[in-house]
């Protein structure tokens, strides 16, 4: 049996939505994803990327608040465009914001009205891409 990997400290530690259109939300996800990086596992019944879990279900989530990080500020404009063109609806434009200085982000609401963010925090080091772990 193959080693499984998992990659944490890219994106988010973990969050679920459930949502009422699987096949709107998944392309919505994987364009805006891709954009960043970060591959999405899909199954007929759910689908996830990282630490995003993304199912059908009641009762539906709505209105959640997810920021991805992006690893500067072109990223955050392509991510927005690719989200535009995969049926996200403009929630704030790419920009600096005045949460704190060197905040650029942009917002998009997903196909069931989360308003989902990527946001670069200015130049920063990192001590290693990501924490792996392998099973």
């Amino acid at each position: 049996m193959e080693a499984q990997q998992l990659h944490r400290g890219r994106l988010i530690d973990h969050i679920q939505l459930v949502v009422s259109d699987l096949g709107a939300s998944r392309a919505f996800y994987e364009a805006t994803l891709a954009v960043l990086g970060v591959p999405v596992v899909a199954t007929e019944e759910y689908f996830y990327a990282d630490e995003l879990f993304v199912s059908l279900g009641e009762p539906l989530t709505g209105r959640t608040h997810l920021a991805f990080q992006a690893p500067d500020e072109e990223t955050v404009r392509r991510w927005y465009e690719a989200g535009l063109a995969a049926g996200g609806r403009d929630n704030g434009a790419p920009g600096l914001r005045p949460y704190h200085a060197g905040y650029f982000a942009a917002f998009l609401l997903d196909p069931d009205g989360n308003n989902i963010e990527a946001v670069y925090h200015g130049p920063a080091q990192r001590s290693v891409p990501s924490v792996v772990i392998t099973f």
